[in-house]
């Protein structure tokens, strides 16, 4: 990747300073320096890096190799080496003198003939720094032959030039190593290159990457390398790697992972993986066979040595795998064994790269020699139960082990581990599932007790992987459904079936996922609609933001009233009427009443109620569950629902940046392979509603445009219409708005609506329209009748304050606003009492401050200015734009504006065409254009600067915002 080449070096400030001042230090301060750091840990970066700034200084750096060089190594080495150093410096009488001493050297030997010769070489250098002072550069001292470095040592020690400053570079040498290891004895300091801090290695990644990242894909490389966080090549590696698969992917302006942390890796070069991770063995010492066999082994199960001492003579162990493999990475620390015995790779990144490798090793009969080692000797149950860790081998080993012994296995192993490692008896169960065959007697047993355990433990991902399962079984369930026997077990498992439908519905909810019967099930398969809770669910879809309305069937919650004893609505499973409950939240009042007649009376309650409107409002579903199910709730995990929740609290805490975050890992893991992760529509609609808010409309745009036209939910139509007034669009904004309003009215979602028409008010009084007003303050009355929830209520007032200037009005709408949390909806009220208030600095500098902390944009602010209609005021100064243009963006931008194309740009700035593309569409998000004669117009009429992308200290846009001290910073238009 190449990112620390042409900038300043990260993480390295002080080592450089210090090697930079040992080299400038000539005559009678001249010192020795030894740098030292592992392998890929820049010391060559820093050595090049301060040899720059000592010649910018005016100082002479010689490079010393003699590493490689011909004849034979030791003091006639080193004497070579000096003599091509001293070539450079063209001094006549240095080279002929060094050449005298390498001609003593093929003389035959003599006593004391080295030290002799490094007698001479003493002489040559210091005769030669007192003409023309010069420090000596020497790296990859430990790759030196023993002899030559021990001539090194002995120069330094005993025969030291006088007034050259040496700089010298390893790796940490070990007694063992000879002469390399008299170089830090002979050193004046030692200087040890730290691993990265956390926030370099996060800089780094900046760098690489281009772009602004995610902090949890910083946080998933930190975690993948392990031990070697701080190493820089290890970093680079890892990016390089992701980059060549993909990996990445841009939302907001910042780069996100989309691929699960454990498959992180180091880059699969063999070279480098070898540089890296075992430096000081010859080049043929790592057998990478072997090793990726061990990596594959260790990919989803737990091998302890003691499972290997107990297989039989001649299997891995004839194959060298316990012996070629696994002792070598032992002893080098790149495995490590804990006190119980199980085996894991120090580095994660480094065994995901060597599972990408191939291998000859059947690893697959090694997990089952595993398994039968113990089923053997002891019954499969009995093993199972015993050592449920064996799941994962039966797992892992595949079609090598029968079904029948597979499967009993896996259920003692699941049943054993539920309540002491339920993530691994999830695994198992699952296991389980995929080798019965659907019409087994024990699949819906199995299925029941895996969805129970996800569900108790809000697994809602593993709860939604047993879609497949369950609809083999259900299928096969229907086909029995003509034979006449009527026993027992047939009620029960039908009964089990349905429970397991339903925790799947539920999870697919939660997963933000469509539960109905439109083909939407795993791999394309439709639910059977006469499921009930297919029904009952799906009629959650479209008010909480997940997709198109779907009325529920009247009696689809005819579902049975016992499973397995349980009362239906008893357990964390909401009941039909609770069903009915969350859907009507987003509907009427009298929708709501009727839907509690058929409920408890304490959840009646007013904070309950106030509560549910607040989640159907924003489409918080986590929220909503929670407020009906109260103390039987079991959480959502970490679902995507959970995601989004914690994403609603961010926004209206007014911590936009965490929010932002939010929705960015939201969206990220519904790219990430293998996850079945859908996205919140209504994420991508807060998202664009904060970056428009902000004043960053290519950002926004963005994230509207990932919304299908199907979703009717008010927050899509709200965030829709902010974007189309300030894009400029003012009637297509408040067309669409009342478009959209209708679409939401005929769909019945009315929480929300309020929004919506309050931003249309607002905007008729921008744009200097009463009876626009006047209309939306009626709309809204007549919603808050309707409907006549707190979010309403607040709406009313806010609206009357601003149509008829009650300052009254608009103070209560700001305390209620302030006693549920909404800061920005808090921030215009404060606008609005500037406009109609008495005390209108106090309220303008409340508005600023909050204004301040939010980063509302400057065209934003601007507009909403007009709402104060005092020109003495002056607006809260914004924040600087985060997706604000760089110095290289600007010098990308004048290019295309001459209209250069991609590979006239690749050769100008010595990159790929694949790189410019890259930047390209980067520079266009961030520039809210669609194409190159957007942009280029957009920068030839002044608007980038206009909208505050330009920064002040960078050359402007046309129209003298800046002055234009380089030409070809300067636009065709401007010449």
């Amino acid at each position: 990747m190449g990112v620390q080449d042409g900038g300043p070096l990260i993480g390295r400030d002080n080592e450089i300073r210090e090697v930079t001042r040992t080299l400038l230090a000539t005559g009678d301060a001249a010192r020795v320096l030894l740098v030292v750091g592992a392998a890929g840990s820049g010391k060559t970066a820093v050595l090049e890096h301060a040899r720059r700034a000592a010649v910018e200084e005016g100082a002479k750096v010689l490079r010393l190799r003699c590493h490689d060089a011909e004849g034979t190594p030791g003091a006639a080495a080193l004497a070579a080496g000096v003599h091509s150093a001293l070539a450079r410096v063209h001094n006549r009488r240095s080279t002929v003198r060094v050449s005298g001493a390498r001609r003593t050297s093929r003389q035959p030997p003599a006593p004391y003939g080295e030290l002799t010769q490094l007698s001479a070489l003493r002489e040559v250098l210091t005769d030669a720094a007192r003409d023309a002072p010069f420090a000596l550069l020497i790296d990859d001292v430990e790759r030196m032959p023993s002899p030559t470095a021990a001539a090194l040592g002995l120069l330094i020690r005993v025969f030291r030039p006088a007034g050259v400053p040496m700089v010298m570079a390893g790796r940490p040498v070990h007694p063992r190593d000879g002469g390399a290891s008299q170089l830090t004895s002979a050193a004046d300091r030692l200087l040890d290159l730290p691993p990265l801090r956390p926030a370099d290695v996060e800089a780094l990644t900046v760098r690489g990457l281009g772009r602004p990242v995610e902090p949890a894909l910083v946080t998933a490389v930190l975690r993948a390398l392990g031990p070697m966080a701080g190493t820089p090549e290890a970093v680079l590696s890892v990016l390089d790697a992701m980059d060549e698969r993909g990996d990445f992917v841009e939302l907001g302006g910042h780069a996100c992972l989309t691929e699960p942390e454990q498959a992180l890796r180091l880059t699969t070069d063999v070279a480098q993986l070898r540089r890296l991770c075992r430096p000081d063995e010859p080049p043929d010492a790592l057998d990478l066979d072997a090793a990726a066999a061990v990596a594959r082994a260790l990919e989803h199960t737990e091998i302890r040595l003691d499972d290997l001492h107990r297989l039989k003579p001649g299997g891995p162990r004839r194959a060298g795998l316990l012996d070629r493999a696994l002792t070598p990475l032992v002893g080098d620390g790149i495995l490590t064994v804990d006190g119980d015995g199980r085996a894991s790779f120090a580095v994660p990144a480094l065994a995901a790269a060597l599972r990408a490798l191939p291998t000859h090793h059947d690893v697959s009969s090694l997990h089952a020699l595993i398994v039968r080692s113990l089923s053997d000797r002891l019954g499969a149950e009995t093993a199972g139960g015993g050592h449920p860790r064996l799941a994962d081998h039966v797992t892992a080993a595949g079609a090598v082990l029968g079904d029948a012994l597979a499967v009993d296995v896996l259920l003692a192993a699941a049943r054993t581990d539920a309540r002491s490692d339920w993530p691994r008896s999830v695994r198992a169960y699952s296991s389980a599932l995929r080798r019965l065959a659907p019409d087994d007697r024990r699949a819906p047993g199995v299925l029941y007790e895996s969805a129970e355990l996800s569900l108790r433990h809000a697994d809602h991902a593993g709860a939604l992987a047993l879609g497949e399962p369950l609809l083999a079984c259900l299928d096969a369930s229907s086909d029995r459904d003509g034979d006449r026997d009527r026993d027992r077990d047939r009620d029960r498992d039908r009964d089990r079936l349905a429970y397991v439908t339903e925790v799947w519905a539920l999870a697919a909810l939660h997963e933000h996922r469509l539960p109905y019967a439109d083909g939407s099930g795993p791999q394309g398969r439709a639910v059977p609609e006469h499921l009930p809770a297919v029904a009952g669910y799906a009629a959650l879809a479209g008010p909480y933001g997940l997709g198109r309305v779907v009325t529920c069937r009247p009696g689809s919650d005819a579902r049975p009233t016992t499973v397995d004893g349980g009362a239906s609505g008893s357990g964390p499973l909401p009941s039909p009427a609770e069903l009915r409950l969350l859907a009507a939240a987003s509907g009427s009042r009298a929708e709501l009443l009727d839907a509690l007649g058929a409920l408890p009376p304490e959840v009646h309650s007013a904070p309950v109620l106030d509560r549910l409107r607040h989640a159907a409002t924003h489409a918080d579903l986590a929220d909503a569950l929670a407020a009906v199910l109260g103390d039987r709730s079991t959480g959502a995990g970490d679902s995507t629902a959970a995601r989004y929740h914690a994403m609603v609290h961010s926004y209206l805490e007014g911590d936009w940046d965490q929010a932002l975050a939010s929705a960015r890992r939201i969206e990220a893991r519904s790219l990430t392979r293998g996850t079945a992760a859908a996205t919140a529509q209504s994420a991508r609609a807060l998202a664009a509603e904060i970056h428009c808010a902000r004043g960053e409309l290519g950002h926004a745009r963005a994230w509207l445009e990932l919304i299908p036209d199907s979703v009717t939910h008010p927050l899509v139509a709200w965030a829709r219409m902010s974007l189309r007034y300030w894009s400029g669009q003012v009637e297509e904004a408040l067309e669409g708005a009342r478009e959209d309003v209708r679409r939401a009215r005929g769909s019945g979602l009315l929480a929300g609506v309020e929004k919506v028409l309050l931003r249309y008010l607002a905007y008729g009084l921008l744009e200097g329209m009463p009876q626009v007003m006047r209309e939306a303050l009626d709309e809204l009355e007549a919603l808050h009748r309707e409907v006549d929830s707190p979010m309403t209520c607040e709406a009313v007032l806010f609206g009357r304050g601003l149509v008829h200037g009650d300052g009254d009005q608009a103070l209560a709408a700001l305390r209620a606003v302030r006693q549920r949390g909404d800061v920005y909806l808090g921030l215009l009220c404060c606008l609005c009492l500037v406009e109609i208030g008495e005390d209108s600095e106090r309220w303008l500098a409340e508005a600023s401050r909050i204004a301040q902390t939010l980063g509302i944009g400057r065209a934003t602010l601007t507009t909403l200015g007009h709402m104060t209609r005092r020109r003495s005021f002056v607006l809260p100064r914004p924040r600087p734009a985060r997706d604000r243009l760089s110095e290289e963006d600007v010098r990308l931008t004048v290019m295309v504006s001459d209209g250069a194309t991609n590979r006239q740009i690749a050769a100008r700035l010595a990159s790929s065409e694949k790189t410019v593309e890259r930047r390209l569409t980067q520079l266009f998000q961030r520039a809210g254009c669609r194409s190159r004669a957007e942009l280029a117009a957009a920068w030839l009429d002044g608007s980038l600067a206009d909208r505050g992308l330009v920064p002040e200290t960078l050359p402007g846009s046309p129209g003298g915002r800046g002055p234009f001290p380089d030409p070809a910073w300067v636009p065709t238009a401007g010449r």
